[in-house]
Protein backbone atom coordinates (compact mmCIF):
# COMPACT_ATOMS: atom_id res chain seq x y z
CA UNK A 1 0.00 0.00 0.00
CA UNK A 2 1.23 3.49 -0.91
CA UNK A 3 0.23 6.89 0.52
CA UNK A 4 0.11 10.21 -1.31
CA UNK A 5 -0.17 12.90 1.36
CA UNK A 6 -1.20 16.51 0.83
CA UNK A 7 -0.29 18.98 3.53
CA UNK A 8 -2.40 22.12 3.11
CA UNK A 9 -1.02 24.80 5.40
CA UNK A 10 -3.58 26.72 7.46
CA UNK A 11 -6.85 24.90 6.68
CA UNK A 12 -9.42 24.38 9.41
CA UNK A 13 -13.11 23.57 9.60
CA UNK A 14 -15.08 26.80 9.56
CA UNK A 15 -18.69 27.89 9.41
CA UNK A 16 -20.93 27.21 6.45
CA UNK A 17 -20.73 30.88 5.47
CA UNK A 18 -19.63 31.94 1.99
CA UNK A 19 -18.89 35.47 3.22
CA UNK A 20 -16.21 34.21 5.63
CA UNK A 21 -15.28 30.73 4.50
CA UNK A 22 -13.90 30.49 0.93
CA UNK A 23 -14.61 26.77 0.80
CA UNK A 24 -18.26 27.75 0.32
CA UNK A 25 -17.43 30.42 -2.27
CA UNK A 26 -15.00 28.37 -4.38
CA UNK A 27 -15.89 25.85 -7.09
CA UNK A 28 -14.49 22.57 -5.76
CA UNK A 29 -15.96 19.71 -7.82
CA UNK A 30 -13.17 17.20 -7.14
CA UNK A 31 -13.32 17.59 -3.37
CA UNK A 32 -17.11 17.49 -3.41
CA UNK A 33 -17.05 14.31 -5.52
CA UNK A 34 -14.75 12.62 -2.99
CA UNK A 35 -17.07 13.64 -0.14
CA UNK A 36 -20.37 12.74 -1.75
CA UNK A 37 -21.28 16.25 -2.87
CA UNK A 38 -20.70 17.81 0.55
CA UNK A 39 -18.05 19.95 2.19
CA UNK A 40 -17.13 19.69 5.88
CA UNK A 41 -17.78 22.53 8.31
CA UNK A 42 -18.12 23.03 12.05
CA UNK A 43 -21.63 21.55 12.15
CA UNK A 44 -20.73 18.71 9.75
CA UNK A 45 -17.28 17.67 10.88
CA UNK A 46 -17.43 14.04 9.82
CA UNK A 47 -18.46 12.90 6.35
CA UNK A 48 -18.53 9.31 5.15
CA UNK A 49 -19.11 8.92 1.41
CA UNK A 50 -18.55 6.21 -1.16
CA UNK A 51 -15.35 7.81 -2.49
CA UNK A 52 -13.84 9.24 0.66
CA UNK A 53 -14.11 10.20 4.30
CA UNK A 54 -13.50 13.38 6.31
CA UNK A 55 -12.61 13.31 10.01
CA UNK A 56 -11.89 16.27 12.34
CA UNK A 57 -8.49 16.46 14.02
CA UNK A 58 -7.70 18.46 17.14
CA UNK A 59 -4.97 21.01 16.39
CA UNK A 60 -4.93 22.63 19.84
CA UNK A 61 -3.06 19.69 21.42
CA UNK A 62 -4.11 20.54 24.97
CA UNK A 63 -2.16 23.81 25.00
CA UNK A 64 -3.72 27.31 25.40
CA UNK A 65 -3.34 29.91 22.67
CA UNK A 66 -3.51 29.82 18.90
CA UNK A 67 -1.89 26.84 17.17
CA UNK A 68 1.21 27.63 15.13
CA UNK A 69 3.02 25.93 12.28
CA UNK A 70 6.26 24.92 14.00
CA UNK A 71 4.66 22.97 16.82
CA UNK A 72 1.63 21.80 14.82
CA UNK A 73 3.75 20.40 12.02
CA UNK A 74 5.99 18.71 14.56
CA UNK A 75 2.92 16.88 15.89
CA UNK A 76 1.67 16.11 12.39
CA UNK A 77 4.94 14.76 10.97
CA UNK A 78 6.41 13.02 14.03
CA UNK A 79 3.46 11.93 16.16
CA UNK A 80 4.95 13.88 19.07
CA UNK A 81 2.99 16.70 20.72
CA UNK A 82 5.25 19.58 19.75
CA UNK A 83 3.20 22.23 21.55
CA UNK A 84 3.22 20.30 24.81
CA UNK A 85 6.93 19.52 24.54
CA UNK A 86 7.72 23.19 23.90
CA UNK A 87 5.25 24.36 26.54
CA UNK A 88 3.53 26.64 24.03
CA UNK A 89 2.42 26.96 20.42
CA UNK A 90 5.33 28.24 18.33
CA UNK A 91 6.03 29.04 14.69
CA UNK A 92 6.43 29.37 11.81
CA UNK A 93 9.71 27.48 12.23
CA UNK A 94 10.16 24.65 14.72
CA UNK A 95 11.10 25.58 18.27
CA UNK A 96 14.82 25.00 18.94
CA UNK A 97 14.23 22.23 21.48
CA UNK A 98 12.03 20.38 18.97
CA UNK A 99 14.68 20.07 16.27
CA UNK A 100 16.24 16.93 17.82
CA UNK A 101 12.75 15.43 18.17
CA UNK A 102 12.00 16.11 14.51
CA UNK A 103 15.39 14.78 13.41
CA UNK A 104 14.82 11.51 15.26
CA UNK A 105 11.11 10.87 14.76
CA UNK A 106 10.06 12.49 11.47
CA UNK A 107 7.92 10.45 9.12
CA UNK A 108 10.59 10.20 6.42
CA UNK A 109 13.10 8.70 8.83
CA UNK A 110 10.54 6.28 10.21
CA UNK A 111 9.93 4.90 6.74
CA UNK A 112 13.63 4.69 5.91
CA UNK A 113 14.24 2.71 9.10
CA UNK A 114 11.81 -0.01 7.99
CA UNK A 115 13.13 -0.17 4.44
CA UNK A 116 10.43 1.92 2.76
CA UNK A 117 10.95 4.64 0.13
CA UNK A 118 9.64 8.13 1.05
CA UNK A 119 9.78 11.24 -1.15
CA UNK A 120 9.07 14.95 -0.86
CA UNK A 121 7.51 16.09 -4.14
CA UNK A 122 8.06 19.86 -3.81
CA UNK A 123 10.70 21.42 -6.04
CA UNK A 124 12.89 24.21 -4.60
CA UNK A 125 14.63 27.08 -6.41
CA UNK A 126 18.34 27.82 -5.99
CA UNK A 127 17.57 30.91 -3.91
CA UNK A 128 16.09 28.61 -1.25
CA UNK A 129 19.38 26.73 -0.91
CA UNK A 130 21.31 30.01 -0.92
CA UNK A 131 19.09 31.28 1.90
CA UNK A 132 19.74 28.15 3.96
CA UNK A 133 23.47 28.79 3.94
CA UNK A 134 23.01 31.94 6.03
CA UNK A 135 19.82 30.89 7.86
CA UNK A 136 20.25 27.16 8.56
CA UNK A 137 17.62 27.02 11.33
CA UNK A 138 14.88 28.86 9.44
CA UNK A 139 13.41 25.85 7.74
CA UNK A 140 9.95 24.38 7.88
CA UNK A 141 9.40 21.09 9.67
CA UNK A 142 9.04 19.31 6.33
CA UNK A 143 12.27 20.55 4.78
CA UNK A 144 14.21 20.03 8.02
CA UNK A 145 12.83 16.49 8.22
CA UNK A 146 14.18 15.74 4.76
CA UNK A 147 17.55 17.29 5.49
CA UNK A 148 17.86 15.37 8.77
CA UNK A 149 16.90 12.08 7.11
CA UNK A 150 18.86 12.30 3.88
CA UNK A 151 15.74 12.54 1.72
CA UNK A 152 16.68 14.67 -1.31
CA UNK A 153 15.11 18.08 -1.80
CA UNK A 154 14.12 18.38 -5.44
CA UNK A 155 15.60 21.04 -7.71
CA UNK A 156 14.71 22.70 -11.00
CA UNK A 157 16.02 19.77 -13.05
CA UNK A 158 13.41 17.59 -11.35
CA UNK A 159 10.70 20.06 -12.32
CA UNK A 160 11.85 20.00 -15.94
CA UNK A 161 11.91 16.20 -15.94
CA UNK A 162 8.43 15.93 -14.41
CA UNK A 163 9.79 14.29 -11.25
CA UNK A 164 8.36 16.86 -8.86
CA UNK A 165 6.01 19.82 -8.83
CA UNK A 166 6.21 23.45 -7.85
CA UNK A 167 4.80 24.69 -4.56
CA UNK A 168 2.36 26.80 -6.59
CA UNK A 169 1.30 23.64 -8.51
CA UNK A 170 1.45 25.11 -12.03
CA UNK A 171 5.06 26.42 -11.91
CA UNK A 172 3.97 29.89 -12.98
CA UNK A 173 6.11 31.44 -10.25
CA UNK A 174 9.36 30.03 -11.63
CA UNK A 175 9.45 32.74 -14.28
CA UNK A 176 10.37 35.17 -11.48
CA UNK A 177 12.83 32.74 -9.88
CA UNK A 178 15.47 32.91 -12.57
CA UNK A 179 13.81 30.48 -14.98
CA UNK A 180 11.91 32.56 -17.57
CA UNK A 181 11.56 29.53 -19.85
CA UNK A 182 9.97 27.33 -17.19
CA UNK A 183 7.04 25.40 -18.60
CA UNK A 184 3.63 26.00 -17.05
CA UNK A 185 1.49 22.93 -16.48
CA UNK A 186 -2.16 22.53 -15.58
CA UNK A 187 -3.16 21.56 -12.04
CA UNK A 188 -4.49 18.31 -13.48
CA UNK A 189 -1.10 17.48 -14.99
CA UNK A 190 0.54 18.23 -11.65
CA UNK A 191 -1.83 15.75 -10.04
CA UNK A 192 -0.97 13.08 -12.59
CA UNK A 193 2.73 13.61 -11.88
CA UNK A 194 2.14 13.11 -8.18
CA UNK A 195 0.35 9.83 -8.79
CA UNK A 196 3.30 8.68 -10.92
CA UNK A 197 5.61 9.45 -7.99
CA UNK A 198 3.27 7.64 -5.61
CA UNK A 199 3.49 4.52 -7.77
CA UNK A 200 7.29 4.67 -7.48
CA UNK A 201 7.60 5.56 -3.78
CA UNK A 202 5.84 4.13 -0.73
CA UNK A 203 5.11 7.58 0.71
CA UNK A 204 4.96 10.90 -1.15
CA UNK A 205 4.33 14.28 0.47
CA UNK A 206 3.31 17.51 -1.25
CA UNK A 207 3.14 20.74 0.74
CA UNK A 208 0.85 23.60 -0.34
CA UNK A 209 1.39 26.88 1.53
CA UNK A 210 -0.80 29.25 -0.49
CA UNK A 211 -3.84 28.45 1.66
CA UNK A 212 -2.18 29.85 4.77
CA UNK A 213 -0.91 32.88 2.87
CA UNK A 214 -4.43 33.68 1.63
CA UNK A 215 -5.81 33.35 5.14
CA UNK A 216 -3.34 35.83 6.58
CA UNK A 217 -4.05 38.20 3.69
CA UNK A 218 -7.81 37.94 4.39
CA UNK A 219 -8.28 37.92 0.63
CA UNK A 220 -11.35 36.07 -0.62
CA UNK A 221 -10.09 36.33 -4.20
CA UNK A 222 -6.71 34.83 -3.33
CA UNK A 223 -8.28 32.18 -1.12
CA UNK A 224 -10.75 31.03 -3.77
CA UNK A 225 -8.00 30.89 -6.39
CA UNK A 226 -5.72 28.87 -4.10
CA UNK A 227 -8.48 26.38 -3.28
CA UNK A 228 -9.65 26.00 -6.87
CA UNK A 229 -6.09 25.44 -8.07
CA UNK A 230 -5.63 22.69 -5.51
CA UNK A 231 -8.97 21.18 -6.49
CA UNK A 232 -7.74 20.97 -10.08
CA UNK A 233 -4.68 19.08 -8.84
CA UNK A 234 -6.97 16.79 -6.86
CA UNK A 235 -9.01 16.18 -10.01
CA UNK A 236 -5.83 15.07 -11.79
CA UNK A 237 -4.94 12.76 -8.92
CA UNK A 238 -8.33 11.06 -8.80
CA UNK A 239 -8.38 10.61 -12.55
CA UNK A 240 -4.95 8.98 -12.55
CA UNK A 241 -5.42 6.57 -9.64
CA UNK A 242 -7.17 3.95 -11.79
CA UNK A 243 -7.50 1.45 -8.96
CA UNK A 244 -3.86 1.73 -7.90
CA UNK A 245 -3.08 0.73 -4.29
CA UNK A 246 -2.64 4.38 -3.32
CA UNK A 247 -4.41 6.05 -0.40
CA UNK A 248 -4.71 9.83 -0.63
CA UNK A 249 -4.49 11.69 2.68
CA UNK A 250 -5.12 15.44 3.02
CA UNK A 251 -4.79 17.45 6.21
CA UNK A 252 -3.38 20.59 7.82
CA UNK A 253 -1.53 21.93 10.86
CA UNK A 254 -3.97 24.60 12.10
CA UNK A 255 -6.94 26.65 11.01
CA UNK A 256 -6.72 29.97 9.15
CA UNK A 257 -8.18 30.22 5.65
CA UNK A 258 -11.61 28.99 6.76
CA UNK A 259 -12.34 32.28 8.58
CA UNK A 260 -11.29 35.34 6.59
CA UNK A 261 -12.84 37.65 9.18
CA UNK A 262 -9.54 37.33 11.09
CA UNK A 263 -5.94 37.33 9.89
CA UNK A 264 -4.77 35.11 12.74
CA UNK A 265 -4.85 31.36 13.06
CA UNK A 266 -7.90 29.73 14.66
CA UNK A 267 -8.48 27.03 17.26
CA UNK A 268 -10.81 25.15 14.92
CA UNK A 269 -10.27 21.46 14.25
CA UNK A 270 -8.57 20.66 10.96
CA UNK A 271 -10.02 18.22 8.41
CA UNK A 272 -8.43 14.91 7.55
CA UNK A 273 -9.73 13.80 4.16
CA UNK A 274 -8.94 10.29 2.95
CA UNK A 275 -9.64 8.99 -0.55
CA UNK A 276 -8.53 6.18 -2.81
CA UNK A 277 -8.14 2.46 -2.25
CA UNK A 278 -9.29 1.34 1.20
CA UNK A 279 -9.89 4.92 2.38
CA UNK A 280 -12.61 3.80 4.78
CA UNK A 281 -10.36 1.21 6.37
CA UNK A 282 -7.54 3.72 6.84
CA UNK A 283 -9.87 6.30 8.37
CA UNK A 284 -11.30 3.67 10.69
CA UNK A 285 -7.82 2.66 11.83
CA UNK A 286 -6.89 6.26 12.58
CA UNK A 287 -10.09 7.17 14.41
CA UNK A 288 -9.81 3.95 16.38
CA UNK A 289 -6.57 5.09 17.97
CA UNK A 290 -8.44 7.21 20.50
CA UNK A 291 -11.85 8.79 21.05
CA UNK A 292 -10.74 12.18 19.77
CA UNK A 293 -8.06 12.11 17.08
CA UNK A 294 -5.43 14.84 16.88
CA UNK A 295 -2.51 15.87 14.70
CA UNK A 296 -0.38 13.42 16.71
CA UNK A 297 -2.27 10.43 15.29
CA UNK A 298 -1.55 10.99 11.60
CA UNK A 299 2.07 9.85 11.28
CA UNK A 300 1.59 6.71 13.41
CA UNK A 301 -1.46 5.75 11.34
CA UNK A 302 0.33 6.25 8.01
CA UNK A 303 3.43 4.34 9.12
CA UNK A 304 1.32 1.44 10.37
CA UNK A 305 -0.74 1.53 7.18
CA UNK A 306 2.27 1.23 4.89
CA UNK A 307 4.29 -1.04 7.18
CA UNK A 308 1.82 -3.25 9.10
CA UNK A 309 3.06 -4.59 12.42
CA UNK A 310 5.85 -2.00 12.48
CA UNK A 311 5.21 0.32 15.44
CA UNK A 312 5.58 4.05 14.82
CA UNK A 313 8.24 5.81 16.90
CA UNK A 314 5.87 7.65 19.19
Amino acid sequence: MHVLMFFLDGVGLGSEDADRNPFFRAHLPALRTILGGELPHLRRRRIEAANGICLPLDANLGVPGLPQSGTGQTALFTGKNGARLAGKHFGPHPYSTLRPVIAEHNIFKQFLQVGKKPAFANVFPQRFFDYLKSHPTRTSVTTFSCMASGVPLRVYADLEAGNGISADITAEGWKTLGHPDAGIISPQEAGRRLVALAREFDFVLFEYWRTDHAGHAQSMTEAVEALERFDGLLDGVVGALDGAPITVVMTSDHGNIEDLSTKTHTRHPVPLVVAGKDAARFASALSGRRRRSSLCDVTPAIVEWISPHTPSHT
